[in-house]
């Protein structure tokens, strides 16, 4: 089975790892995870870094160096992964949800501010598939209303906004190292910033709410910590962020092949858009995954019909993503359908094919023509 998305690992990345379970000094948090914190934040231009151990961690430890707090409102896409509220749900907040835009699938920035009441605390703007949102637009907002931005950058370290690297813009940035996304340290994600309040209430997230680490009570001589707030323990191995330092020595090829695959399937689909049609770019896409709006009404078939031909012939489609608010767990807390009536509608029409910098040109000319063949 071709899968929609794999991790990329070289021998580089095999040596890295063994490297630090050779040296058996540190496995859990030591210098790697410092390093890697400092080789991201390089990369994107940003002051400070909080390696955790997923994306959804790194969220988290966004909402809560935020000081979202129960019944705080925070406005958040309706089509994403649904971590990108349950961070929200995770601090007592409430995840108020905004419609999309069809043609990028990021969040509507024209629907925003009719969402803002005196409850509202921040905004949780996403990347879709790697692509940037609308930043200037979604920032003016925050500062009109005195609200934090939060950016969910899961899928899309290595693009770029207006020529600026993703995770250098907003208040708090998240990104997520699971081996589908553009780097991989296996489970892992960061949070970084450049305000630094916000960088120790992340560290204090991580780490149970203890501030004064054993490193520090080394080098005070010291066995005495206090526990100030409730944290988690959502720390990340050395020998993980030894793979990410790796990794990020490759990001920019990755995304350069990502891209070349997604200028590939631009190009053969064109001659087919009115049965299918890949998402609208804007701005530098790091194309994490790749998504197309399908014609139903004229393919004569429903997405779900074509997404098992496809699983059959071998080739392994995914979609991303059903609303947030239409899962059971949602449905249970009061959302309704038809809250995003876009969302919902463009939910039937997506389908992700495979794209990963390992995919070969005659796997892509597969995925092509098998898919003209099911849709024609």
């Amino acid at each position: 089975m071709l899968p929609y998305g794999k991790q990329t690992i070289d021998e580089n990345d095999i040596q890295s790892v063994l490297k630090v379970l050779e040296e058996n000094t540190f496995l859990t948090t030591g210098p790697y995870v410092n390093k890697f914190e400092e080789k991201i934040c390089h990369y994107i231009g940003c002051q400070y870094g909080v390696a955790v151990n997923s994306g959804t961690a790194a969220l988290h430890c966004a909402t809560f160096a935020a000081g979202i707090q129960e019944g705080d409102e925070v406005i958040v896409p309706a089509i994403s992964f649904v971590a990108s509220a349950n961070c929200v749900l995770y601090q007592g907040g409430i995840p108020v949800f905004c419609d999309i835009d069809t043609e990028t699938m990021n969040i509507d920035i024209t629907k925003i501010e009719a969402l803002i009441t005196e409850k509202t605390k921040a905004i949780i703007m996403v990347d879709m598939c790697g692509q940037p949102c609308h930043y200037d637009e979604i920032r003016e907002i925050c500062n009109k209303y005195k609200l934090i931005l939060i950016h969910d950058a899961a899928h899309s370290l290595g693009g770029k906004y207006k020529g600026n690297k993703v995770g250098s813009y907003a208040d708090i940035t998240c990104l997520s190292f699971h081996p589908v996304k553009n780097i991989t340290t296996c489970e892992g994600g960061m949070m970084v910033t450049n305000n630094e309040d916000y960088f120790k209430k992340g560290q204090s997230c991580r780490s149970h709410g203890i501030m004064r680490d054993f490193k520090e009570r080394e080098k005070a001589n010291s066995h005495y910590y206090e526990m100030t707030e409730l944290g988690f323990n959502y720390r990340i191995p050395d020998v993980l962020c030894a793979l990410g330092i790796s990794q990020m020595d490759k990001l920019d090829k990755f995304i350069i092949r990502r891209n070349e695959i997604a200028k590939k399937y631009d190009l053969f689909f064109e001659k087919y858009k009115e049965y299918i049609e890949p998402l609208k770019n804007n701005f530098d896409n790091a194309y994490h995954i790749y998504v197309v709006r399908l014609n139903v009404e004229k393919i004569g078939k429903s997405r779900d019909d074509i997404f098992k031909e496809l699983k059959e012939s071998g080739i392994g489609a995914n979609v991303h993503y059903m609303p947030i608010y239409l899962h059971p767990y949602y449905q249970r807390l009061g959302y309704k359908k038809g809250l995003c009536p876009k969302s919902e509608k463009l939910y039937e029409q997506i389908i992700t094919l495979p794209i990963f910098p390992l995919l070969k040109e005659e796997e892509v000319e597969y995925v092509c023509d098998k898919m003209m063949s099911i849709i024609l």
